[in-house]
């Protein structure tokens, strides 16, 4: 790395003084103080930078299995993290009483809020469904300033009428194709650029008719991809990996389940779940990773929440979601002992210390109510938390293993090695 002269850091008088400017200044700082930088302490600087915007527009755990292994009843109360804000609003649609979302991303933030402002104000789930799901209709930016705008808090409305660089409000991307944008979709264009420069059109798939074409097109067309030594070696870079939301830590994970330097044969493995396992009408994180949109009604289904017959629960309950921008430990510290029944961890806990995993747990067993239920999902196979987290806590809980790899084998998303189920003991 270049060294960067005390003088690089001031600012001329003739540059203007922006929000994104002075994130760069401080990154320039943070470096200059951190000499000299470890390899890995880049990586995780150039992760943290990448993830200081949207990341996920739409999220990438299924929720069907989450809801199969929580059982929401109309007195729970859940906390959840809140990533693209497709999880909140398929569990609303089993009107629990309660769901408190945390994000420390405020561009999260912005989309969760925003998506319950859509289903509150907007006339129909007609509506909903082009605002949410459809690309390329201007008229889903005329809805929003007709029917959305005047609802929100103003950090939200600020947020979505902030002026882009190329001079646009951001709400502009709702006219155009949400699911295209955020680190994530990026990531996944550069995929799709990267298997064209190989001869493969990704897309492609959308067009097979059967999970017997489905198997074909991997065997034939992507299975082939991960022999190639660009490809081998990029999925060796940790770097090459942030785009979908792999953390240096996760990587590192990932990597536990190869011998090879390399992670294509993990990679390989994870799209033959997603391409082979479901059919393609019913797993619409197919479509996200192939077509970058929703299938239309004739290719296949929606997600949960923007079925029809989850239209009217998640409208009419959806004040009882509160979205707070702030970690999943300090909401937790503001409750009452034994007032949560459902915890939603995501995949977080693979980025945590150990002082943090205890920290954690340590309010989610005080929250804990009779019965509470864990969630979360890991980048490798195993549940993380034997021998990092205390005994004393743990002795707490009950790992349904055998739930869990059950539940693990129906996610459609099929990103993630493991997903865990732990239970409050008596």
């Amino acid at each position: 790395m270049t060294d960067l002269a005390p003088t690089d850091l001031v600012s001329s008088p003739r540059v203007a003084d922006t929000p994104s400017r002075r994130r760069n200044q401080k990154l320039r700082k943070a470096l200059i103080q951190h000499r000299p930088l470890s390899a890995s302490g880049l990586s995780e600087r150039l992760f943290g930078l990448l993830f200081s915007g949207l990341v996920y527009p739409q999220i990438w755990e299924d929720p069907a299995v989450d809801m199969e292994a929580m059982q929401i009843r109309p007195e729970h109360h859940i906390v959840t993290i809140g990533s693209g804000g497709c999880n909140m609003l398929a569990y609303l649609s089993a009107m629990p009483e309660r769901i408190d979302v945390v994000d420390l991303n405020r561009h999260h933030v912005a989309l969760n809020r925003l998506k319950l402002a859509a289903f509150r104000h907007l006339p129909a789930q007609g509506d909903l469904v082009r605002f949410l799901a459809r690309e390329d209709l201007s008229s889903n930016v005329a809805a929003y300033d007709r029917f959305i705008a005047e609802h929100l808090d103003g950090f939200t409305r600020s947020y979505w009428e902030g002026r882009k660089l190329n001079g646009r409000r951001r709400i502009a991307v709702f006219g155009a194709n949400l699911y295209r944008t955020g680190l994530l979709g990026r990531f996944i264009w550069l995929a799709h650029m990267l298997a064209r420069a190989h001869g493969v059109d990704p897309s492609e798939l959308t067009a097979t008719r059967s999970m017997r074409e489905q198997r074909q097109f991997f065997d034939e067309r992507l299975a082939p991809l991960f022999e190639r030594p660009v490809i081998r070696w990029l999925t060796g870079r940790k770097s090459s990996l942030f785009g979908l939301g792999i953390p240096p830590q996760q990587f590192d994970e990932l990597a536990s389940l190869s011998s090879e330097k390399t992670l294509a044969p993990v990679l390989r493995h994870r799209l033959e779940k997603l391409v082979c396992h479901f059919p393609l009408r019913h797993n619409y994180f197919a479509w996200q990773a192939f077509g970058r949109r929703y299938p239309l009604p004739h290719e296949g289904m929606l997600p949960l929440h923007l079925q029809p017959e989850a239209y009217e629960a998640i409208r009419d309950n959806a004040e009882r979601v509160h979205v707070h921008h702030e970690s999943f430990t300090d909401l937790l510290a503001r409750k009452l002992p034994g007032t949560v029944d459902r915890y939603v961890l995501l995949d977080a806990q693979d980025w945590m210390t150990d002082q943090q995993l205890d920290d954690l747990w340590s309010e989610i067993t005080r929250t804990a109510a009779p019965g509470a239920v864990v969630i979360f999902r890991t980048a490798a196979e195993r549940s993380i938390l034997e021998g990092r987290v205390s005994d004393d806590l743990l002795a707490h809980w009950h790992y349904d293993q055998a739930k869990s790899e059950a539940l693990n084998v129906k996610d459609r998303s099929a990103i993630y090695g493991g997903f865990h189920i732990y239970r409050r003991q008596a």
